[in-house]
Order: structure tokens, then sequence, then C-alpha cells
């Protein structure tokens, strides 16, 4: 049982599924202004669908796990569990979150939308466009929105939507410079892939636009009434230059420092920054 359970998470993408489970927990907190209820349902369904997508993306791409070094060792692609138990699991995993969203008929919405996008056309698209990344990024948008109407906001507040724009820019860069660590991964896959059809420099400086994008979509979200907290804001802006000074550092070394962690540590500050002023304003 323990060994199932094991193979399950490792289906689930835990990682991907805390990320966006906390940038859900960040729209909620911007709404709420507090802790409620509703914060259960949402960490635990937000949790759910995450993992169940990411288990469903594993049974999707077991052809290609199976000829990159980083995932031949996942569950389905090394022979441990089948693809047919992969996607029962995957399905008992997106069903159990729905079932746990359900008091909430826009969350429930939402939900269905990312997993549509992330299985449904962000995944194929891989296979097809090596910038899949950039309509991927609507999938890391979606749960801070799920967290918001949760937390009782409406979907068509500025505040929501600028909070959605940043998490949309951020997961672009996030996987690009991912990408440069991996990218004789995926061509070894057979997937089209930026690292074909730039040089490392080229790719560094493309990589660098998107940071800096990352840094101004932060910094603007105050325009918009995200946080009236001056603390706040001067917490974001300060992340963001110390972002772009990393993406400095960077395209400077034609991408031989990489910044991967680094754009994932500020995404961290940044949904932390936004959590504590939606709790303490």
């Amino acid at each position: 049982m323990m060994r199932l359970a094991g193979m399950v998470l490792e289906l689930a993408k835990v990682r991907i599924a805390v990320l966006a489970t906390a940038s859900a927990v960040t729209g909620y907190f911007l709404a709420a202004r507090g802790v409620t209820a509703a914060i259960v349902p949402l960490v635990a369904g937000v949790f759910l669908l995450a993992g169940g997508a990411g288990a469903m993306n594993q049974v999707q791409e077991v052809d290609i796990a199976a000829r990159m070094r980083r995932t031949e060792r996942r569950p389905i692609p090394s022979g441990r569990m089948s693809r047919r138990a992969g996607l029962l699991a995957a399905l008992a995993l997106l069903g159990a979150g729905f079932a746990v969203l359900s008091g909430n008929a826009a969350a429930v919405a939402l939900g269905a939308c990312t997993v549509i996008w992330y299985n449904g056309i962000y995944t194929p698209l891989k296979r097809i466009s090596a910038f899949a990344a950039i309509p991927g990024g609507v999938v890391g948008a979606l749960p801070p929105v799920i967290g918001w109407v949760m937390g009782g906001g409406v979907v068509t507040d500025p505040r929501i939507v600028a909070v959605a724009f940043f998490f949309f820019v951020w997961q672009v860069p996030h996987f690009w410079l991912l990408l440069l660590r991996i990218g004789e991964d995926y061509t070894r896959a057979g997937l089209p892939t930026l690292t074909t059809l730039f040089s490392r420099r080229q790719l560094s400086r493309i990589i660098f636009v998107w940071m800096l994008a990352t840094a101004v979509a932060c910094m603007s979200m105050p325009m918009f009434g995200v946080s009236s907290a001056v603390w706040a804001q001067a917490g974001l802006a300060l992340a963001s230059l110390w972002l772009g000074w990393h993406a400095m550092t960077m395209v400077r070394s034609d991408g031989e420092v990489l910044a991967f962690h680094h754009i994932n540590l500020y995404a961290l500050v940044v949904i932390s920054v936004l959590s504590l002023s939606g709790l303490v304003g």
C-alpha cells in the first residue's frame, strides 16, 4: 500500500501541485482578507486537481518520458505501474478534486478549464510547437483565480486579473530556464524545442526579456489595487529588482549562469508577500 501511495505521489507531480495550491491560496487571501472555512476545500480541491492533471499528463506522455533521462524512472515508463492504473489514478484524483470544490460552481468551472487547457491543449501542443509554453502559461494563471472566487471575489475584478497575468507571464521564463538545462532531453524525445531553433546566447536573451516582463507585471499589480500596503508594494518592487539583476547576470554569461532556481524563489517571495498583504492588509 505504501509503495502504491508513493507511486501515486510521483504521478501527481507533487511539487507542481503544491505551487499551484500556494498560488490559489494567494488569490483566496487577497479576496477573503482573512481565513474562513472555505480555505479547506480550496487547498484540498486544487491540490487534487493539480495532482490529477499531472498524473493524466504522465499517462499522455509515457512514450516521451521513456526517452528522457529526467523522466524515464517515473512509474509508468519504468514499468512499475501500468498505463491503465495510471489513468485510473488520474481520474480518481480529478474526480475527488471536483467533488471537494463542488460547493462553488465558479471554482469547479475554472478547475475544469485548467484541466482541459493543460491536458487537452498544452500537452498535445508540446508535440507540435516549440512555443507551447506561451499558451501553456494560462495553466499557471488560473489557480489564483480559483482561490479568488472561493474567497468571495468575482473573476472580472481587475485585481485578480493583474495577479493572474503575473503568473501567466512568470510561467514562460520558468519553463524556458528549465529548458536550458534539459534541452538535450527534449531533443532526444523528439519534441520541438527552442534549443534547436536558437543558439544558447539567443535563447538567453529571449528569456531575459520574459524575466523583465515578469518583474514589470509584478510591480504593476499595485496599480490595479492588488495591495495598498506600502510594505507590500516595497517588497514586490525589491523582489522584482532582484530578479532583474539575476536576469542581467544570466544574459551577460550567455545563459551559463542559470537562473531557474532564482525565478522559482522569486515566485515564492511574491506569493508570500501577496498572501500576507491579504491577511494583514
